[in-house]
C-alpha cells in the first residue's frame, strides 16, 4: 500500500532520528520498516545551535553523518514505495542549506539507481516582501522580543520563513516520492501526509509534535533512535522501536511540553493546539495512547528567522584553583576589563565586547545565577573578545588573557602565573559571529505563497558537486 493510497482509518509515521545526521540503530530502523509505515519523515534542523549557521549558510550537522542517515532512509522508502519528507534542510533551511541537502540526495539516488520524483521547497523570504509587510503592520515580535526595523531586515545575510504543512501537503498531492523542504515548522513534516488524507489536525499535529524528536519522548530517552506513530480518527499511539526503551504517559506528556511556555496551548502556523482535555494512557507496556487533542484555527502567521554578521571572535580557555584567586575573582575580572580599555584608548568602548565566563560560578546562567560565588576548589575561565575584525579580536583577547595571567591580587603567593592553559596556543580564532536580526511573526493570506514547490524526477542531467561544510 503506497502512502498516496493509505487507508483512511490509520496512518503510520516512522521517525528515524531527532535530526537528520544524529544517527539511528539499524535494528530499530528495520523494526520500524517492518511495521510498514506510510511515510518516513525526519526533521533536519533547529534554531537551538544559534544564529551562526543561518547567517553563515553552513550546516551544523556533519555531511557524512547526514549522508549515512539519508542513504538508509531512501533505500527503505524505495523498498516500501512510500514517500520521504525532510524539513529544515541543512539545519537552518536557507538556500545554501537546501542546495547542500539536494546535492547529497542527488548523489545517493544516482548510486542507488533509483529515479524518484523529488520536490524541493525553498523557504527564503525576499527582503522586500518582509519590508512591505512591516510597513503594513503585519509583522510583530515573538513574546518578549524587540520590534523589527527595516535596517534589521536589510542587514540579514539569510532570511527564511518557517513553513507550515501546506506546501509539503501540496508536494505529496502532486506525487512526490521525496520532499526536501527548507526551514519548516518541526511537526509539519510528520503531519503533512495525515493532513493530506483528511485526518483531524488536532491529533495529527500533536502526534507530530511527539515524533519531531524521535525517541526523546521515551524512557530512557534518545534523539538517536526511532519512533513509530500510529494515527487514527480520534487518537494516536506512539512507541519506540528499540526494545530497551518504552513510552510512558509521563514521558510522552513531558515531551508535549518540550520548548513550550504554556502546558495546554501550543501555537503554530495557522492555529493552536489545545490540550486541556488531553488524556495520556498506556496502550501497552511500551506504547502510549493519546486522545483529546484539539486544534483551533487562527490568523495564519509565519515565523521569520534572519541572522546578521556581528563581528569576529577570539577565545582563550584557562583554569584556576588558587583559593585567593577564587576569592578575589570578581575584582580580578573587573581589573582586566579596566586595564584592557585603558590600554586601547583608540578603540571605542562600544565597538567590541570582552566577555569572561567563569564555569564553577556563573558560566551557564551569567547574571541570572542565584549563587554566583565559586563553591568548588577550581574554576574554568573562558575569555572571549568580539570585534569588527579578527585581528582586533585577537589583540584584545591576547591582552586580556596575559593581563589575567599576571595580575596581582591580595593573598597572591606565586608570581609564575595565575592561570593553567590546557592548550598551546592558548588563543583560538572562533571566526565570524552572527546574531539574530529577525525573529518575528508575519501575517500571510496564503500559507503556500512564500514557499514554491519545485518538482522533478531525479537524478537530473547535471548535479552541482559543491556544498556547504
Amino acid at each position: 500500500m503506497t502512502a498516496r493510497k493509505a487507508a483512511r482509518d490509520e496512518i503510520r509515521v516512522l521517525a528515524p532520528t531527532a535530526i537528520l545526521g544524529y544517527g539511528f540503530p539499524d535494528a530499530s530502523f528495520e523494526a520500524g520498516v517492518a511495521r510498514r509505515p506510510h511515510v518516513i519523515a525526519v526533521d533536519a534542523g533547529s534554531t537551538d545551535p544559534g544564529p551562526y549557521y543561518l547567517g553563515a549558510g553552513r550546516s551544523f550537522t556533519d555531511r557524512n553523518a547526514v549522508r549515512r542517515d539519508l542513504e538508509r532512509i531512501l533505500a527503505a522508502a524505495h523498498r516500501l514505495r512510500v514517500p520521504v519528507v525532510v524539513g529544515s534542510a541543512g539545519g537552518a533551511g536557507a538556500e545554501p542549506h537546501l542546495s547542500w541537502l539536494c546535492r547529497i540526495t542527488e548523489e545517493i539516488v544516482r548510486e542507488q539507481g533509483t529515479a524518484p520524483r523529488v520536490a524541493a521547497i525553498p523557504a527564503d523570504v525576499d527582503k522586500a516582501t518582509v519590508i512591505e509587510a512591516l510597513r503594513n503592520g503585519r509583522i510583530r515580535p515573538v513574546p518578549h522580543g524587540p520590534d523589527l526595523t527595516e535596517r534589521d531586515v536589510l542587514a540579514s545575510t539569510h532570511l527564511v520563513g518557517q513553513m507550515g504543512a501546506e506546501p509539503i501537503v501540496a508536494a505529496l498531492r502532486d506525487g512526490a516520492d521525496v520532499v526536501l523542504a527548507g526551514r519548516a515548522y518541526d511537526p509539519a513534516v510528520f503531519a503533512a501526509l495525515p493532513l493530506l488524507h483528511g485526518f483531524d489536525p488536532g491529533p495529527a499535529l500533536h502526534m507530530s509534535k511527539i515524533l519531531e524528536c524521535a525517541a526523546i519522548a521515551t524512557s530512557p530517552g534518545s534523539g538517536g533512535d526511532c519512533m513509530l506513530g500510529t494515527l487514527r480518527a480520534d487518537h494516536f499511539v506512539v512507541e519506540p522501536l528499540s526494545p530497551g526503551r518504552r513510552c510512558t504517559p509521563t514521558s510522552v506528556a513531558a515531551h508535549t511540553l518540550y520548548e513550550k511556555s504554556d502546558p495546554v496551548r501550543l501555537p503554530g502556523p495557522g492555529g493552536c493546539l489545545l490540550l486541556d482535555d488531553c488524556v495520556f494512557e498506556p496502550e501497552s507496556d511500551r506504547a502510549v495512547r493519546v486522545s483529546g487533542s484539539r486544534h483551533v484555527e487562527e490568523p495564519y502567521t509565519v515565523k521569520l528567522e534572519g541572522a546578521r554578521l556581528r563581528g569576529h571572535r577570539t577565545v582563550s580557555i584557562a583554569g584556576a584553583r588558587d583559593p585567593f584567586f577564587l576569592r578575589e575573582l570578581d575584582g580580578i575580572v573587573k581589573a582586566v576589563r579596566e586595564r584592557t580599555a585603558d590600554n586601547f584608548p583608540g578603540v571605542p568602548a562600544g565597538s567590541y565586547e570582552l566577555l569572561v565566563r567563569v564555569y564553577g560560578a556563573d558560566g551557564c546562567m551569567g547574571p541570572l545565577e542565584p549563587t554566583p560565588a565559586p563553591v568548588g576548589h577550581e574554576v574554568g575561565i573562558v575569555i572571549e573578545a568580539v570585534a569588527a575584525d579578527q585581528a582586533l579580536a585577537d589583540t584584545l583577547c591576547a591582552f586580556a588573557r596575559s593581563t589575567m595571567l599576571h595580575l596581582g591580587y591580595p593573598g597572591r603567593v606565586s608570581t609564575a602565573g595565575n592561570l593553567a592553559f590546557p592548550y598551546s596556543p592558548s588563543d583560538f580564532h572562533a571566526g565570524e559571529v552572527y546574531e539574530w536580526s529577525v525573529y518575528h511573526l508575519m501575517e500571510v493570506d496564503d500559507p503556500g505563497a512564500l514557499f514554491p514547490v519545485h518538482s522533478s524526477t531525479w537524478p537530473r542531467e547535471t548535479a552541482d558537486p559543491q556544498g556547504v561544510s
